[in-house]
């Protein structure tokens, strides 16, 4: 697994035009630089851009810098953000305060350019570290694509930004036809060498950015397709269907004679804040359990009256 890193981002935050122009000067070879001259835009900036550090002032009208990190921190699009002041308020108590709301250092005005670098490089180099254990424990081991959890967590996120946005959002559940007596005949080397393959295959598959493919148990795959409507997904699931079929690898106890797929399709159009990600979970469920029963190698769209009325 290659794992590449895009150079460090860092948002400047301080109403001093002199103070953001002598640190983003200091610090642009080495950096992506992002400025907000106010608590608002750093807010917004954070949100949209996602840094990797937050230099901050405190001393700031409308909104000080303690108020910026409370919300950072109270945020979950923007609480693991790492957020060091820089400012002239000295004293214990304000540094004891910083801290408390969860900065990761404190440092105050004047500020010595070569020490401020010196804890900018450990601190990104800290936060690049944990960002690849997190990255890493989201992973499926064997098949090298995002886990069980890593879904759970996207699928919350695409259902909250359907909501929001009135988009459709559609999910496919993948099951492998017959993979228990596939197993059974071939042994589990030969299964987890089929695993890897069909993964690799379903990925390369889903050309769109923002589709997202996930190992959720043993022989299931999950796919999130955002902004996607019905007859989109019902395309994109029989396009993956098809790529696993061509694949040709021979199973004779199965229907088809070679291994294949069964994928329950459903799709969310109109997301209320009254119902909850799980209600497309159990509509693809009930989807490919049927077009497993009915022999596999099928795609079934979740047809409930509840759920069409829905979209």
């Amino acid at each position: 697994m290659i794992i590449t890193q895009q150079c460090p981002m860092i948002l400047i935050v301080d109403d001093m035009p002199v103070n953001i122009k002598i640190l983003a000067e200091a610090l642009g070879s080495g950096y992506r630089i992002k400025v907000a001259n106010n608590g608002k835009d750093a807010l917004e900036i954070a949100e949209n851009e996602q840094p990797d550090l937050i230099l901050l002032d405190i001393m700031m009208p409308n909104m000080d810098g303690f108020e910026v990190c409370r919300r950072l921190k109270g945020n979950t699009q923007t609480c693991k953000i790492a957020v060091m002041f820089l400012t002239l308020l000295s004293g214990e108590i304000n540094e004891e305060q910083g801290l408390n709301l969860g900065a990761v250092d404190y440092i105050t005005k004047p500020i010595a350019i070569p020490i401020v670098k010196a804890r900018i490089r450990n601190h990104i180099q800290l936060k690049r570290q944990a960002d690849l254990l997190e990255s890493l424990a989201m992973i499926d081991a064997l098949t090298l694509i995002p886990n069980h959890h890593r879904f759970d967590e996207t699928l919350v996120s695409e259902w909250r930004r359907a909501m929001h946005d009135k988009t459709p959002l559609s999910l496919l559940e993948i099951n492998i036809d017959y993979f228990k007596g596939y197993i059974d005949e071939y042994g589990y080397g030969v299964g987890d060498i089929f695993l890897k393959i069909l993964a690799s295959t379903l990925a390369k598959n889903l050309q769109r950015p923002g589709d997202f493919i996930a190992r959720y148990n043993n022989d299931t795959f999950m796919v999130v397709l955002p902004n996607t409507d019905a007859e989109t997904a019902l395309q994109i699931a029989e396009c993956l269907r098809e790529s696993i079929e061509k694949l040709g690898i021979v199973y004779i106890d199965s229907t088809a004679g070679f291994v294949t797929i069964s994928i329950g399709v459903a799709t969310q159009v109109a997301v209320s804040q009254n119902l909850f990600p799980q209600i497309l979970s159990e509509a693809a469920n009930s989807a490919v359990n049927s077009a497993t029963k009915n022999d596999g190698n099928q795609v079934y769209v979740y047809r409930d009256q509840y759920l069409r009325q829905l979209v």
